[in-house]
């Protein structure tokens, strides 16, 4: 069964239930004040009867004007009536239960010869103090007129059809309100149903501000970053691709020129050929560790290490590197108090020396890499600045993106994969940490670390 029908069904069966618990509920307050209203009248009646009989029994001084006829009674009746009638609020006219006058002995003086019912209203009729007679009403809970049933009736199936008017109306407003209720529900499956089958431009518009609006919302955002994801792996492999496809190019026509003796074998080939297998051994190595580091693969053993100590250690593995390509290596550590932080020293040397491989293949020969290190609050902050080239102002917030290069200076000719940046960026947030680029003072880039500091208070 579909939603549209449990929801249509759980709604009307809702308003059945209501429905017919009004009925009974007015239905039975009906009778029971129907009833009550009856037993008042002929209560109101009785007491009005035994004071005309009271009266009139003073006069005759017995009940032998009852005896003769029954003509001075119905007088009594028509006078009651017309006291009733001009009367706040009166009773219809007319008894509507059955009623007896008797003697003190329970002599029966009026009413019809059957027994008195087993429930009954008295009202003594007295002469000097004393009690001579009874006027007997019964007190039954049922109605017994027969206008009075046939009011019954005719109410009875007024509520009926009151009762089902309101069923129809119930049935109309609940296939409206189903019907426009599933609407949303409905647009978010076929979408659904279409960003399961690889089309992410799929799109929800929410129509109010209820909790299936919130869920069309949601489902846009996760839309969005699904085509966003989609677009990034295509971008990937086609870098992928494009990254590998260059120096196997390379070594394809290398080899050929070698087999078809267009090249001899010599010490300037071997050279070339070994230069462009390290690039794709290269590339495959950071392919591989950005590959762990995206899906948190890499291990991380955090201890707290002092981080000018990590930093000491990574520049003294490249110092040969930089005198190499005539570039100054300077380092402006804070030593005045440890600079400690919870880390892994292997990944934090893994990312220096891709800072420092960075900056030595993109820093132009002579220029300078200035390091420091201080402590801002409760972070520990490390700054890499070197000198010309730059990047654009626009290529600052990309630099952290898989395989991207600048297209002047920073380019594929200096030998790197473009992961680099990446890789660094992965094992900083797995520290807790910020990494940022920004222009230098120095003329070049200045890449800004901030890593949670530790300290004996907490």
């Amino acid at each position: 069964m579909k939603l549209r029908s449990k929801l249509f069904l759980v709604v009307f069966a809702t308003c059945m239930v209501v429905v017919l618990a009004m009925h009974i509920g007015i239905r039975g307050s009906f009778q029971q004040g129907f009833i009550g209203y009856i037993k008042k009248n002929s209560e109101q009646r009785a007491t009005l009867l035994a004071e005309a009989l009271t009266e009139q029994y003073a006069l005759t001084g017995d009940w032998r004007f009852l005896n003769r006829d029954d003509r001075s009674l119905y007088q009594i009746l028509r006078s009651i009536d017309q006291i009733s009638q001009s009367s706040e609020g009166p009773p219809p006219r007319g008894w509507r239960t059955q009623f007896w006058i008797v003697d003190k002995e329970m002599k029966r003086l009026f009413g019809h010869d059957n027994q008195f019912p087993a429930e009954t209203f008295k009202k003594p009729i007295t002469f000097h103090d004393e009690i001579v007679g009874w006027v007997i009403v019964s007190a039954a809970d049922k109605i017994s007129n027969e206008a009075d049933i046939s009011f019954d009736k005719q109410q009875l199936r007024t509520s009926w059809i009151i009762a089902g008017l309101t069923v129809l109306f119930a049935l109309l407003i609940t296939l409206i309100l189903s019907r426009n209720m599933i609407r949303p529900v409905k647009r978010l499956v076929e979408a659904t149903h279409k960003l399961a089958a690889g089309d992410f431009s799929v799109r929800v518009t929410p129509t109010s501000k209820d909790e299936i609006s919130q869920l069309a919302t949601d489902f846009n955002q996760l839309a969005s970053t699904l085509e966003k994801n989609e677009q990034i792996r295509r971008d990937y492999m086609a870098d992928i691709s494009h990254e590998l496809r260059t120096p196997l190019a390379i070594l394809k026509g290398e080899l050929e020129a070698l087999q078809d003796g267009v090249r001899k074998p010599s010490t300037e080939t071997l050279n070339s050929l070994l230069f462009e297998v390290t690039n794709l051994t290269k590339l495959v190595n950071d392919l591989h560790q950005l590959s762990l580091s995206d899906r948190g693969s890499l291990t991380y053993r955090k201890d707290f290490i002092d981080i000018n100590e990590v930093i000491l250690l990574a520049v003294a593995s490249y110092r040969h590197t930089y005198q190499t390509k005539d570039i100054t290596l300077l380092t402006e550590l804070d030593d005045s108090f440890p600079l400690i932080v919870q880390a892994d020293p292997d990944r934090l040397i893994q990312l220096f020396h891709n800072l420092l491989e960075n900056s030595v293949r993109y820093t132009y020969s002579g220029g300078q890499l200035h390091i420091s290190t201080k402590k801002e609050q409760n972070h520990v902050v490390i700054s890499l600045e070197d000198s010309a080239p730059g990047l654009d102002s626009a290529q600052y917030n990309a630099v952290f993106q898989r395989f991207y290069r600048a297209e002047n200076s920073r380019n594929r000719a200096s030998g790197g994969s473009g992961l680099g940046l990446a890789i660094c960026e992965n094992i900083v947030e797995a520290h807790n940490g910020k990494i940022s680029a920004m222009p230098s003072s120095l003329g070049g880039v200045k890449i800004l670390i901030e890593l949670p500091a530790y300290s004996d208070d907490l």
